[in-house]
């Protein structure tokens, strides 16, 4: 997550909290749909998600419906005890993404399915080294932080990494023989890289890094914690791209607020798998797995994988105006280039009461909204942009 443009002038609210994140200046009250009501009164138009967060929008009935009928038949229960719910989840995830990857771990956040999806890796190959993407981001824990871009230099803070990362070009398929070998565990990707800027990967790229992953025997896990879930228009970028990875990791819009991740693998993989291998506390609750499963029966019975698509074609068409030159990404994770910083122009969407977000490139605004945005909403912003100076 990237440097908000303005922080907060006031601390009356962090008395007691770890002053670690740099804040907007906006005390959210509540929020309906796709907007957010600050209590001084003001209503802001929510391009941002709660960073990707927020697929379905804010207070969706059947999502709510979900999380009380759950919490008031069982809450929690640890995994020592079947439930169906967790099965019915997962057969539901596994038939959303359709591409085989038919196993699911349940855990609770993005970089947690990554440690398990690295973890897997090194116990099924043997091998040594893990191959990320030069500007991912993957986590900030010990092993999500070591294949995330940068880490070590800005904010690792673990003595060592626990293993080896190669770090390869992102848009170079003719390279990928000089980085991946047999001694690579695994190449662990992002299909579209969200923090440095929803940069598209591409399928000619995806489609090396499966191929040379066949050739030594490495693993080949999809990241898509942010761009997963429909975000792109399609269930998965795997789908989009039509690349199937051995692993994928989901989180952010598959609990649409509520702390889900979790881990979808090929029954390839599946098959080693022995007790203890993998091991969590909350991960597969109850609650958690209910707002999953809710979370893709609305994705699925109110079309919003075909509203992505539709708006975010609107988007690229009416949204390069005023200081924005061109647009990158897919489906609701999308990069709006800018020609001048970012930052400038999200302070002065955010005078207009328009919330967006920034990225690891100073000059790419980052929008990644709920799928029920409509094209009355983009021309909000549109309207916005064309009143902000080049």
């Amino acid at each position: 997550m990237t440097t908000p443009a303005v922080t907060v002038a006031t601390q009356t609210l962090a008395g007691h909290l770890a002053q670690v994140f740099a804040q907007y200046p906006i005390e959210v009250a509540h929020g309906d749909g796709v907007w957010l009501h600050a209590r001084d009164g003001r209503k802001y138009l929510d391009f941002y998600g709660g960073h990707a967060v927020a697929g379905l929008g804010y207070g969706h009935p059947r999502w709510l419906a979900a999380l009380e009928r759950q919490a008031r038949q069982m809450s929690f229960q640890t995994n020592a005890l079947p439930m169906v719910i967790r099965e019915r989840a997962a057969a539901r995830l596994t038939k959303f993404v359709g591409l085989g990857l038919d196993t699911v771990f349940w855990i609770n956040s993005g970089a947690e399915a990554n440690e398990n999806a690295l973890k897997l890796a090194f116990r099924l190959t043997g091998r040594s080294k893990i191959v990320a993407l030069e500007q991912s981001f993957h986590g900030r824990t010990a092993a999500a932080g070591a294949v995330t871009w940068g880490a070590l230099e800005k904010w690792y803070g673990f003595p060592r990494t626990p293993f080896d990362v190669t770090f390869a070009p992102r848009d170079n398929p003719a390279a990928v023989e000089q980085y991946i070998d047999r001694d690579t565990a695994a190449v662990i990707v992002e299909p579209i890289q969200g923090v440095s800027g929803a940069y598209d990967i591409g399928r000619p790229m995806l489609q090396a890094l499966r191929q040379r992953c066949d050739d030594t025997g490495a693993l080949l896990i999809f990241d898509e914690v942010q761009c997963g879930m429909g975000r792109t228009g399609a269930p998965f970028a795997a789908n989009l791209y039509a690349v199937t990875p051995d692993m994928i990791t989901a989180a952010k819009a598959l609990g649409n607020g509520f702390p889900v991740s979790a881990l979808l693998m090929s029954r390839r993989i599946a098959s080693h798998l022995k007790y203890d291998d993998m091991g969590t506390t909350f991960g597969g609750g109850p609650m958690a797995c209910a707002v999953a499963e809710a979370v893709i029966d609305v994705i699925e019975s109110e079309s919003l994988l075909a509203n992505v698509r539709l708006v975010s074609t609107y988007i690229r068409s009416n949204c390069i105006i005023g200081p924005v030159t061109g647009v990158q990404g897919a489906g609701f994770l999308l990069g709006l280039k800018t020609s001048r910083p970012a930052k400038e122009v999200q302070a002065a969407l955010l005078a207009k009461n328009i919330l967006t977000g920034t990225s690891a490139d100073p000059h790419i605004l980052r929008l990644l909204p709920a799928y029920i945005l409509n094209e009355g909403h983009v021309d909000q912003l549109s309207d916005a942009l064309a009143r902000i100076s080049a």
